[in-house]
């Protein structure tokens, strides 16, 4: 296994002090997470790719020849530096060989997600000028419909014998292995995802090979000294968003650590549970709605993880403590985005853990709370959440949108667009997005915590607040509410819950009881949906 970035030993204080980002001018992300393992241990497991039907163990070796062949046939169906490749495939051995093969050509890997129908991914590839695209029979036919509306895509391969698409596996198995992989520099272009659109049209996020850097700090302390000796990681989340890709994915390929690939079509606590036990998986990354509906099935004998991270929604401190007692293993928070990810934790194993609180910046990340004037906010002050410049996952730039790129920073800091505030000892609390704030009688409220409350009732699954107009108050506090099965509607209940726990000023005006939240591909609830209605 690769040495570690941040030493174990020390206070969260000296992690920092003693941290710089290092990484090579000549770096390519599929050299690191592949090839590098290829040539020293070729025959070590990187993956295990689980279906229905069976499990099948992937070497470095074979990711190498594979990705090396892929290279080559993508070369020969008019790649080159820079053109985009994307990616519609879930779970796979498939999604690596495709991002590697990219890479190996000085290509940029755009992982979409399967789910996407035909007017989003209509307006991916057409805005990211795809020149590749590589789907599965299932998502073919959405591909195939809109095709004619995309003059920059050359080539079409498909995971299975398709009429319209070139044979994945057929084109690897024909092609010789790339001879060399094209030289990159650590700033050079490999990955672009695009923003969940939650607060406009979605953006073309653009990575250079370095941000894999920026994701090892969490991924080394968020998992309590990742890599240990029979750790094995696996996330639910799909690897087209970055949270699957990074906060688990390409880190257990960097690091050596065994990974497993599983689609889940819909999230089942106990199918998670056995596959955690069938696999022996030891790390995971869970997102919130995840470990919600985890929390609501009973925790199976032989379940033996030893860390848990999630990231995307803040989680309260019946949820933590629920995973203490009930894993066996901490769950971490993590706090980030597209455009800088994995800058904020909170770390069982190396610093006081504050329910409630988003954490502490990591080693390499300087973090700080703005106000409209772009002056650091006094403690406990709400303003906007910055990150400055320099950290090794903040992307390059926005996709063909300078003016967007532009906007995005106040000088040498990127603005988050979320709100919250630091107290005197350093620990941030997330608010809410600047559009999911709450006006009520001259207060600024924040969703997370009125949520977070709710959840906190036994017989509550999910949570979302949002504000609806009212002509004294400007808006007052609704929420919308998940029940359990079998539980009984009781709407003054939790609303006395909120005036108790947190303060009358933020309870909710009325209660809806649904079946279902709005929800975003990440698990990221949709406000604004709500308030549409």
């Amino acid at each position: 296994m690769r040495n570690r970035l941040i030493p174990l030993s020390g206070d969260w204080a000296a992690k920092r002090a003693a941290f710089a980002w290092q990484w090579p001018d000549d770096f390519n992300i599929a050299q690191a997470c592949c090839d590098d393992w290829a040539e020293a241990e070729p025959e070590r497991v990187a993956l295990t790719d689980v279906t229905e039907a069976a499990a099948q163990d992937w070497t470095y070796g074979a990711l190498k020849d594979a990705s090396d062949r892929l290279a080559s046939a993508f070369a020969a169906a008019g790649v080159g530096r820079g053109d985009r490749v994307a990616v519609l495939l879930a779970q796979s051995a498939a999604v690596p060989i495709v991002h590697f093969a990219a890479m190996k050509l000085g290509a940029v890997a755009l992982p979409l997600f399967t789910l996407f129908g035909e007017d989003a991914l209509l307006y991916r590839l057409g805005d990211s000028g795809a020149a590749v695209v590589v789907t599965d029979a299932e998502s073919l036919p959405k591909l195939l419909n809109i095709r004619a509306q995309l003059p920059d895509l050359k080539s079409v391969f498909c995971t299975s014998p398709a009429t319209g698409a070139r044979d994945l596996w057929q084109e690897i198995a024909q092609h010789p292995p790339l001879p060399r992989r094209v030289a990159t520099d650590a700033e050079d272009p490999a990955v672009m995802i695009y923003t969940s659109g939650t607060t406009g049209p979605p953006k073309g996020v653009l990575h250079a090979h370095r941000f894999l850097f920026g994701h090892l700090p969490s991924m080394e302390l968020t998992h309590e000294g990742f890599p240990q000796p029979g750790d094995k990681g696996w996330t639910p989340a799909d690897w087209a968003w970055i949270g699957g890709l990074m906060d688990m994915a390409m880190p257990c390929l960097y690091y050596g650590v065994p990974l497993v690939a599983h689609r889940m079509r819909k999230f089942e606590a106990a199918a998670a549970y056995a596959l955690m036990v069938r696999h022996g998986i030891r790390n995971v990354f869970m997102p919130p709605t995840a470990l919600k509906l985890m929390r609501g099935c009973p925790v199976p004998d032989g379940v033996a993880l030893r860390s848990v991270s999630s990231g995307g929604e803040s989680l309260g401190a019946e949820l933590l403590e629920w995973g203490q007692r009930s894993l066996g293993a901490p769950i971490n928070e993590l706090y980030g985005q597209t455009e800088c990810n994995l800058c904020i934790t909170q770390a069982a194993g190396f610093m006081q853990v504050r329910p409630g609180s988003m954490g502490l910046p990591l080693p390499g990340f300087d973090v700080a709370v703005m106000d409209a004037d772009g002056q650091p906010c006094a403690p406990d002050e709400m303003g906007e959440i910055c990150i400055r410049k320099g950290a090794a996952s903040m992307f390059l730039r926005y996709w063909n949108q300078p003016e967007k790129t532009a906007q995005k920073f106040r000088g040498d800091w990127l603005r988050t667009g979320d709100l919250g505030c630091v107290d005197a000892n350093g620990y941030f609390r997330f608010a809410a997005r600047d559009d999911d704030v709450i006006t009520s009688a001259g207060y600024r409220i924040g969703p997370s915590e009125i949520e977070n409350c709710l959840m906190g009732d036994e017989d509550v699954l999910m949570a979302a607040a949002i504000g609806v107009p009212d002509p004294l108050r400007t808006e007052v506090v609704r929420a919308f509410v998940v029940l359990r099965d079998g539980a009984v509607p009781d709407a003054a209940r939790l609303i006395a819950r909120v005036r108790a726990r947190i303060s009358p000023h933020v309870a909710p005006r009325d209660v809806v009881f649904v079946e279902t939240l709005p929800m975003t591909a990440t698990g990221k609830v949709m406000r604004r949906e709500l308030r549409a209605l």
